[in-house]
């Protein structure tokens, strides 16, 4: 369960956000600008709110009034974006292996034959970035993620830089993620549609507000 209830500006931007989310795969939909990555960002710690609270399960995230704030290399969130953003200079495999190195052994969830496997990435491993195509890097950038032992995967725009022939090829992956990796997922994104097989629930976010009804953390719009 993640809750929050917080307040974040910059300049004329203003972002306020109240939800609890429950476990499984939430979907977040909303016309740009409204502050859709803002929100991925405030949970993964890149940025801080203002004013507000962020809990993760038992754990509070960010507390403002106790001057609490859990730095993003220790809420062992992974954030995936619309270009993957994998290093150009680093194989496959090392790109792979890159999170997974730098987590405890006790820590790690998922060998390198796990990813490999789940995402069908073993003959890409000795290529290079630039030799991969749109699909391709964000299977890699997905196993990246899965092999950093994330509590949450926030996914934003994951699909936006593919045509509809890639996107058809990626989704699956990310529904294997949540039936056989059981990884919670926020995903954002301007298609709807990409969330119809993979949400367990879809949120509309209005401009500059996040708010779901706390008695009913399911609600799928908030506008109502």
């Amino acid at each position: 369960m993640i809750e929050l209830d917080l307040d974040y500006r910059r300049g004329p931007f203003h972002l306020r956000a109240n939800a609890a989310l429950a476990p499984g795969v939430t979907g977040i939909v909303g016309p740009s600008g409204c502050g859709k990555s803002t929100l991925l960002a405030l949970l993964a710690g890149v940025v801080q709110p203002d004013s507000g609270r962020i809990t993760f399960g038992d754990e509070t995230l960010c507390d403002t009034a106790q001057g609490r704030f859990v730095p993003p290399w220790r809420r062992h969130f992974a954030l995936v974006f619309q270009d993957g953003q994998l290093f150009p200079h680093l194989t496959v495999r090392d790109n792979l292996l890159y999170g997974h190195a730098r987590r405890a052994p006790s820590a790690r969830r998922y060998t390198l034959a796990d990813a490999v496997e789940l995402l069908a990435i073993g003959a890409l491993l000795d290529r290079r970035p630039r030799q991969l195509s749109g699909g391709e890097r964000q299977r890699v950038a997905l196993g990246r993620a899965l092999l950093s032992a994330p509590r949450l995967l926030l996914l934003d725009e994951p699909l936006a830089a593919l045509d509809a022939d890639l996107k058809g090829q990626i989704l699956p992956y990310l529904d294997r993620l949540k039936r056989e990796a059981r990884l919670p997922m926020l995903f954002v994104t301007h298609a709807p549609a990409e969330l119809e097989s993979l949400a367990d629930r879809v949120i509309t976010m209005r401009p500059g507000a996040f708010m779901v009804p706390r008695d009913n953390p399911q609600n799928t719009d908030p506008a109502r």
